[in-house]
């Protein structure tokens, strides 16, 4: 040891980890939007937006939700809910998913005229004049591009038509291909549900709800929804929200067949049926459960903890695709309910999601998987043990090191308990899944035990008449 004449100090790292909580109920959604209203970018790739403001922005907005499915997500997520951040990908690329429309006459009016809001601005053309000299074009928010004519410009004043060609988007022409995407080993480039792989990366956020409203009842693009749920860089796990198609299932005592049809039975998977209105806007169920969620999590401090169900909905009525009302009684809504799909049910205090079971019910029983609120606990647990102890990779594989986690997890999940939000939970380095030979190569297995609360799904009063009670009355 070198010669050292003094005082000095030296820092160790702290034996208990402080534990780093997934995100839980943030929502990842690949679907269309009007992105021509801005720049014509953000195609195919993943933005996170923390308000309204921000969507919009990014992608633009119209009512419009038949065409433009994440104007639906926005709306529901930031006006009603109130929840962010949500994940967006956008899939309509204007410069793939257009057509052409022909010159035609347009009347002008105090010196503008409009097209649609699908009009494509950079494709505007109006025979014999110039963009920005005599003429200007712009969104003006109410599911228009308008044309004004400039004062200093050619057209002349008195003009009362203008002949205009453009070309428009036109969302009809994106396919399921586009929605689950894919690597194109051409350009090198990742899209549609691909890119979920990319937000931890990117933003260090784990999504734990996958929305596809327009497609998720496609049986293709539900399998793929799940797959990634299952999946996320490897190591995360999510839910996908999945619609039962209500073009094809008008009735709800037919939805269980077309359930088994479609192959949706995973514990990943949340199949929700019919479609829900607010107003005069109709949304995919789907949507309004991730805000339910979201919203149910961040009332237990950002934890899964809670069900969602027979939380209230910001809806007046359910409906089919095509605005025909559904009426569910609670027989009707429990029936669905035992068959792995969660409703709407209006029956004492308004409009609420109902239902506590992920699509894998009723062929496995096992409480873990089929408990909505207990799978999301399992998978948010899961996802915060990895994200607290991915530090604790390649380091000296030692007694301390084994101990550290131990103690460390023991305390988290005790905190877990006190808050109740676990019914109790340990971690546990079991010798007979630590082999000398699993341990001689670095591997160690720490087994947690760890009980989420069940929903009371079902509460019973019995009421019985008891005599003794009149002669303590009357005697």
């Amino acid at each position: 040891m070198a010669y050292y004449h003094g005082v000095k100090a030296r820092q160790v790292q702290t034996s208990i980890a402080t534990p780093v909580t997934a995100a839980s109920g943030v929502s990842f959604v690949v679907g269309t939007a009007p992105v021509q209203m801005g720049s014509g970018g953000n195609i195919n790739e993943v933005i996170m937006c923390m308000n309204n403001g921000e969507a919009v922005s990014a992608f633009g907005y119209s009512d419009d939700w038949a065409k433009y499915s994440l104007c639906e997500v926005m709306y529901s997520h930031y006006r009603l809910y109130g929840t962010a951040p949500v994940f967006f990908v956008n899939v309509l690329d204007p410069e793939k998913h257009k057509t052409a429309v022909t010159a035609s006459d347009y009347t002008l009016a105090d010196g503008k005229t409009k097209l649609s809001v699908d009009a494509i601005a950079a494709s505007v053309v109006i025979e014999g004049f110039t963009e920005n000299e005599d003429y200007a074009l712009f969104y003006d928010g109410e599911e228009n591009l308008v044309i004004e004519v400039l004062p200093d410009g050619t057209i002349p004043a008195e003009a009362t038509k203008l002949s205009v060609a453009f070309d428009k988007v036109d969302p009809s022409l994106v396919t399921k291909a586009d929605i689950i995407g894919g690597f194109n080993v051409a350009t090198k480039q990742t899209t549609g549900f691909e890119l979920i792989d990319t937000v931890f990366p990117k933003y260090g956020i784990v999504p734990d709800l996958l929305l596809c409203p327009r497609w998720s009842h496609d049986a293709e693009v539900a399998a793929i929804m799940s797959a990634k749920a299952t999946n996320i860089n490897g190591v995360f796990e999510a839910k996908a929200l999945i619609d039962v198609d209500t073009n094809e299932v008008r009735h709800y005592a037919d939805a269980p067949a077309w359930k088994k049809t479609q192959n949706i039975n995973d514990k990943t998977q949340v199949l929700l049926f019919p479609m829900v209105k607010l107003g005069d806007k109709v949304f995919h169920a789907s949507t309004h459960a991730a805000g339910v969620m979201a919203a149910v999590d961040a009332n237990n401090g950002g934890c899964p903890a809670e069900s969602p169900s027979n939380k209230r909905m910001q809806a007046n009525a359910a409906v089919l695709a095509d605005g025909t009302e559904v009426l569910l009684d609670l027989q009707q809504a429990n029936y669905l309910n035992s068959q792995g799909i969660t409703t709407v049910l209006n029956f004492i205090g308004g409009f609420v999601l109902w239902g506590n079971e992920t699509a894998c019910y009723p062929a496995n029983t096992d409480a873990k998987d089929y408990f909505l609120c207990v799978s999301r606990m399992f998978g948010w647990v899961s996802n915060s043990l990895i994200l607290t102890y991915w530090n604790q990779v390649d380091k000296k594989f030692n007694r301390r090191f084994v101990e550290t986690i131990v103690d460390s997890v023991n305390i988290w999940l005790n905190a877990l308990v006190s808050e109740e939000k676990l019914m109790g939970g340990r971690v546990e380095l079991d010798p007979e899944l630590n082999t000398t030979i699993s341990l001689m190569s670095g591997k160690a297995v720490f087994h947690i035990f760890m009980t989420p609360p069940s929903p009371a799904k079902e509460i019973e009063f019995v009421l019985e008449y008891d005599p003794s009670y009149i002669t303590a009355a009357l005697l």
